[in-house]
């Protein structure tokens, strides 16, 4: 989710400041904001006029072609790549195509109906480590049936024709010399003058759309004016793809061989394509995407009088130049011009609207084979990547669907009704049709955002795979489901994925190979994460005196990976193999297959996850610990009391001290409590139960620090009880008419860490502060914001602590079990990134409310509040890793302290804490044997019992990098490399670290490209199915407020969310950096399903709709400004948009099951984050809508972050130069 939260200083971490509530700086947004950047593709950002105005009614999937999955020879790579043509390929042409040409293209409905005969050839195979994955051959023996009309002519070698959608290459000849990626040509190398000079395009009734750019549909004939690009072009070259992408997603689109002469090339390319020329692209090799060929209107001849037929038409519409097999075409050219692409048909989604000078003909639009996605740029219509089935247009989509407007103009041809419609796909809406759109627009539109890998559908994909089965973790190596999926886990030998996610379930041999890939080796390990009610949380394992069973050199615990032999007297360790006798007590006899006979019997001998009760050899000084404490520490300074914060934490802990963790829910807690009050000096409190009022004692020798009472500080809740309830009733009133504005900060901190101290026992402090410790006192602290710092090397000075007192104050936290949570007040620079250092390196953690109020603010402040006080927690923690021979933990990530390189200590640890290792090669691995890893966390449990979590986890090892990249979570990569960005940023400079980061990225699917994926022009990018998503959601991380903040973005905000993201869990950063954006105005109030997501982009958003936007911190309601008079009356209780209250922060109750579900949904989705989210609403065309759009990630912001479309160009631009 992008951390590029918070755009105005304040709110969503905090909360808007007095006034306009802390957005009005100029950097949310200057006046280059609203709706259209001017960048280079404008129509991403902001619905363009023409995109739909009404609101998107739910849509059927393709408006006009047979809905079929794609059955085809789908040549993704491994199965898995999805093949994406950034390219520019040049305008499209709009004549019609000739009738009497041949039709070098398949132009089957999907899958199943081809014109003419099949094609002769099987698809060239690809190398084995990549074969092809075939739902179904497309190419069916006998003839298939043909669609009435044909677009044009029947083609004349029938074997040309290629599967449109899956683009396999069916040729008639064996696979030409370029390898599998091309298709020869197997038609004359002019193509008999009427042929259409597109490649299959794919048609559309009406005027068709091309994808990827809508494209012009008045232009008489051909030869026409170059476009006007209303925008400097965004890919740094060549024009516009047409909008077809060339690749579909999982397929590489035949091009012609390389030694081939460009079938179509009527004519030396002109320069002007339409577009303004720009630098090759990447796509690009060899000329300059401007010269592509001519651009597609003109070429050649005028399509109307077709010259050569169009495929061989000048230069084929994409054709940039000679083909891209031998010219290194642009991008888009990718292959042979699109046009002419290999046999033509290859260009699946092409469809080229029938222009006035086409010759007539209805364009079969049953034919066209999958419905284009919409600038499909290479991407067929979403199959998850490379297969799957077609997925439907999601809901909210603008897309064109039957009965709803085109982008908001209505669509000329009726779609013949769709076959049996699949699920929809947001990603295979075509894209606006030319004719529907102002002309302003036509031009606009480059890669199509719906040609590009969609979050959504990856998302919905595994939901519908992964998300009816429970997963059982038995088998070594699997993927689990995505952290969005809604799964149940049967520990069968491996941690749930809940407690342990890796980046790669397949790790790779040898750490050449690592190094060659640069995907990073990492586990993000939750130990005590929380399960949902239908898992059995961890059983606890008591061998009694002698403890847990180790092996005795590595000393891992007993668990599935011990190998028992010599008929169980003896066992040999999985992660070092030595051998060690087993205690008699523990001796079991092995049955026929060498496993123990009461395995199943004990979870350490069957489970990934348990608990073992420790020894006393396990505690600190050899004695059991003491139950733990709680100490409540409450600045009382004029602004803490001012603002309300006083009143209404001793309101509050009335009540919450019943409320304190236990393990059995009928036994009261035995956690003790003891409170201090503070400004300048501090007040601690007797509470002894004998007291009849309590007592306080003022500390005002703040510069050494002693707690003046030891018996009465610390108390039980239900003994003491009445004193305590006198006192919190009493402290508000002491300090309402205080003037003192200076607080401390260190000494408050060690009041509490001496208390639990003398007290000896381990604990929790909860400290309530509001200002900049400027008091003379230890840790006393200055004033250092300076704006002008931020962008330049020593930027990074900013987020490491201004003194060490903190560093030294948290060691010696650390030792004692003294954990500590902040709640911060500021009403101005606070220097989080001081005050934060012992709440992370204690395990705790640190909460903001900047701009507190207590009327908008209180609710947010006490649910974290109560969840923190009530949350189960380990305190004294020791954490360690251990890993089978081979590899070795090398680096960690969170909330914690280390004073050797392999015990992270924990003061406290909850169960919403993550810690993420990183692991390297010291050896070589085995694939037999796999890699192994037991992470053993040593705590002590709310009630004083001494415990030892073990959570095992098996990964396979692979040899082939293929196999690498057909295993890892793209989730779990974000999390990692969010962390070690922002970890990064303490000693690098910003750009530095964002710099390196694309260039891992692009390195790790260049190694891709280079090794994985089956020989296609350079002009396609090639994604690995499971990591497609990995360009959108490393730039949501780049252009994150922490990394490429906005003007109004404060420095305290950035340390907080660095702080913040060092401790997520892969969910909690998967929606953080990619928000989840619901269309509330679908919501089916019966079933209570949530609407399906829609993509997070401000030309995804409907005017008449109302939309739901959670990022784990906040939620926003986005009401747009022609929504439905009853929807508005059902969840505000007024019907007038101008009515609306943008200041409530809750929805009011109304009797209505629409009222209803949207605040259970609500409701249900704040009970799914850490941290309680502030409801905000967000008229549109407000200003509050500034910060919204700051969310809308897929776009480009203020900060200088790049739009998705233009980050995955820049991506496909650097991974070109990696591979030349």
């Amino acid at each position: 989710m992008n951390v590029n939260q918070q755009p105005h200083m304040a709110s969503p971490y905090g909360q808007p400041q007095p006034g306009y509530q802390g957005y009005p700086q100029p950097g949310y947004g200057g006046d280059n904001v609203p709706s259209g950047y001017p960048a280079q593709y404008a129509p991403y950002n902001g619905p363009g006029s023409a995109y739909q105005q009404g609101p998107p009614q739910g849509y059927s999937p393709y408006a006009s072609f047979p809905s079929k999955t794609l059955t085809t020879n789908l040549v993704s790579d491994l199965s898995s790549s999805s093949p994406l043509d950034l390219g520019m390929r040049g305008p499209p042409t709009s004549g019609a195509p000739p009738v009497s040409g041949a039709q070098n293209y398949s132009q089957f409905g999907q899958g199943e109906t081809q014109n003419g005969p099949p094609p002769m050839v099987a698809p060239p195979q690809r190398p084995p480590v990549s074969q092809p994955y075939t739902p179904a051959a497309v190419n069916l023996p006998g003839p298939q049936p043909t669609y009435g009309q044909q677009y044009g002519a029947p083609p004349v070698s029938m074997q040309q024709m290629t599967n449109q959608m899956a683009s396999m290459q069916v040729g008639s000849t064996a696979p030409s010399p370029a390898g599998p990626g091309y298709a020869p040509q197997s038609f004359p190398q002019a193509p008999p003058v009427s042929q259409p000079p597109f490649s299959t395009a794919q048609v559309q009734p009406g005027p068709t759309q091309s994808y990827g750019r809508p494209l012009p549909s008045t232009q008489p004939s051909f030869p026409r004016p170059p476009l006007p690009t209303s925008q400097p072009s965004a890919f740094p070259a060549g024009p516009p793809p047409t909008s077809t992408p060339s690749q579909l997603p999982g397929v590489i689109q035949p091009q012609p061989p390389v030694s081939q002469p460009p079938p179509y090339h009527s004519g030396p390319p002109p320069t002007s394509t339409g577009f303004p020329p720009r630098p090759p692209f990447h796509g690009m090799q060899g000329l300059p995407m401007t010269s592509q060929g001519p651009p597609m209107a003109s070429q050649g001849p005028p399509m109307a009088s077709q010259g050569p037929p169009m495929a061989s038409q000048g230069p084929p519409m994409g054709s940039q130049g000679p083909p891209m097999a031998s010219q290194g075409p642009p991008m888009g050219s990718q292959g042979p011009p699109m046009g002419s692409q290999g046999p033509p048909m290859a260009q699946a989604n092409h469809i080229l609207p029938t222009q006035p000078g086409m010759p007539p003909g209805p364009i079969n639009t049953s034919l066209s084979g999958p419905p284009p996605q919409p600038g499909m740029q290479g991407y067929p219509a979403q199959q998850n990547g490379a297969f799957g089935q077609v997925r439907g247009p999601q809901p909210g989509y603008t897309g064109p669907y039957p009965g709803q407007q085109n982008y908001g103009a209505p669509s000329t041809a009726p779609a013949p009704a769709p076959a049996a419609p699949k699920r929809l796909d947001p990603d295979s809406i075509p894209s606006p049709q030319a004719s529907d759109m102002p002309p302003v627009q036509k031009t606009r539109h480059r890669i199509d955002p719906d040609a590009i890998p969609s979050p959504i559908q990856v998302i919905e994909d595994d939901k519908a795979n992964k998300g009816s089965e429970p997963f059982t973790t038995g088998v070594r190596g699997q993927a689990p489901p995505l952290v969005t999926t809604k799964f149940q886990v049967k520990d069968q030998g491996n941690a749930s994925p809940r407690y342990i996610r890796c980046t790669s379930y397949n790790m790779p041999c040898n750490s050449d190979m690592a190094k060659q890939s640069q995907v990073p080796l990492a586990a993000v390990i939750k130990p005590l994460a929380p399960l949902p009610p239908d898992e059995t949380p961890p059983y606890l394992v008591d061998h009694g005196e002698s403890g847990p069973i180790r092996c005795n050199r590595c000393k891992a615990y007993m668990c599935p990976y011990m190998q028992f032999i010599e008929g169980g007297r003896r066992f040999q360790c999985g992660f070092c193999s030595c051998v060690t006798e087993v205690p008699p007590h523990y001796f079991q006899h092995l049955d026929h297959t060498g496993k123990r006979v009461d395995c199943y019997d004990r979870p350490e001998l069957s489970m990934g996850s348990y608990e073992f009760m420790t020894t006393v050899d396990y505690c600190k000084n050899n004695k059991f610990p003491q139950p733990p404490a709680f100490i409540f520490l409450i600045d009382v300074s004029y602004n803490a009391v001012k603002n309300g914060m006083v009143g209404i934490v001793c309101q509050e802990l009335k009540t919450l001290l019943d409320y304190l963790p236990r393990e059995n829910p009928d036994v009261e807690s035995n956690i003790r409590v003891g409170f201090v009050t503070y400004n300048k000096v501090l007040h601690f409190y007797n509470v002894k139960a004998s007291l009849a009022q309590p007592q306080m004692m003022v500390v005002s020798d703040v510069a050494d620090m002693f707690v003046p009472l030891l018996d009465g500080f610390l108390v039980n809740v239900s003994e003491s009880r009445v004193v305590i309830e006198s006192l919190l009733d009493q402290i508000p009133e002491m300090f309402a008419d205080t003037r003192e504005t200076e607080t401390v900060f260190g000494p408050v901190i060690q009041a509490g860490l001496e208390a639990l101290k003398a007290a000896d026992c381990a604990g929790k402090l909860f400290v309530f502060h509001s200002s900049l410790p400027i008091a003379e006192a230890p840790g006393k602290l200055k004033n250092r914001e300076d704006k002008k710092l931020v962008g330049t090397d020593k930027e990074k000075s900013l987020f490491q602590p201004q003194v060490s007192f903190y560093n030294t104050l948290a060691k010696e936290c650390v030792a004692q079990g003294c954990c500590v949570d902040l709640f911060l007040f500021p009403n101005q620079y606070v220097d989080v990134a001081t005050l934060g250092v012992v709440p992370t390196s204690t395990g705790g953690s640190i909460y903001k409310y900047t701009y507190f109020q207590a009327p908008s603010d209180q609710e947010r402040f006490l649910n974290d509040l109560r969840r923190d006080v009530q949350k189960q927690m380990g305190f004294d923690a020791v954490m360690r890793v251990r890993t089978s021979t081979g590899i070795r933990v090398t680096d960690f990530f969170g909330s914690f302290f280390m004073s050797n390189t392999t015990d992270v200590e924990l003061a406290g640890l909850d169960c919403d804490k993550t810690v993420t290792v990183e692991f390297k090669h010291d050896d070589k691995l085995s694939e037999e044997t796999g890699a192994l890893m037991q992470c053993a966390v040593l705590y002590t449990s709310c009630s004083g019992q001494r415990r030892l979590r073990i959570h095992n986890m098996a990964v396979n090892c692979c040899s082939q990098l293929a196999d690498l990249y057909r295993n890892c979570e793209t989730d779990t990569i974000i999390n990692y490399f969010a962390k070690y960005a922002y970890r990064s940023i303490l000693s690098s400079p910003t750009k530095n670290v964002r710099d390196s980061l694309m260039n891992q990225c692009a390195q790790i699917l260049a190694c891709y490209r280079k090794n994985c994926a089956s020989p296609s022009s350079a002009g396609q990018l090639i994604l690995p199915e499971c990591m497609k998503l990995l360009p959108v959601y490393l730039n949501c991380v780049l252009k994150s407020d922490v990394l490429q903040p906005g003007a109004d973005v404060s420095l305290d905000d950035r340390a907080y969310l660095r702080q913040l993201v060092s401790t997520m869990d892969v969910a909690e950063s998967h929606v953080f950096f990619y928000p989840r954006l619901l269309p509330l105005q679908k919501l089916d109030v019966e079933s209570m399903t949530l609407p399906m997501a829609v993509r997070d982009s401000e030309e995804r958003l409907s005017r008449g709709g109302v939309y739901l936007l959670e990022n784990g911190l906040n939620i926003f309601l986005w009401v747009g400004v022609s929504a439905q008079q009853e929807l508005l009356q059902n969840i505000f209780g007024t019907p007038a948009f101008s009515q609306i209250d943008s200041n409530m922060t809750s929805l009011p109750a109304l009797d209505n099951p629409f009222s209803k579900s949207l605040r259970e949904i609500i409701e249900s989705v704040r009970a799914q984050r850490s941290r309680y989210m502030k409801l905000m609403v967000v008229k549109q065309e407000d200003k509050l809508e500034l910060i919204f759009k700051h969310f809308l990630v897929e776009d480009k912001n203020n900060n200088g972050g790049a739009s998705y479309v233009d980050f995955l160009c820049h991506m496909h631009k650097e991974i070109r130069q990696l591979l030349s």
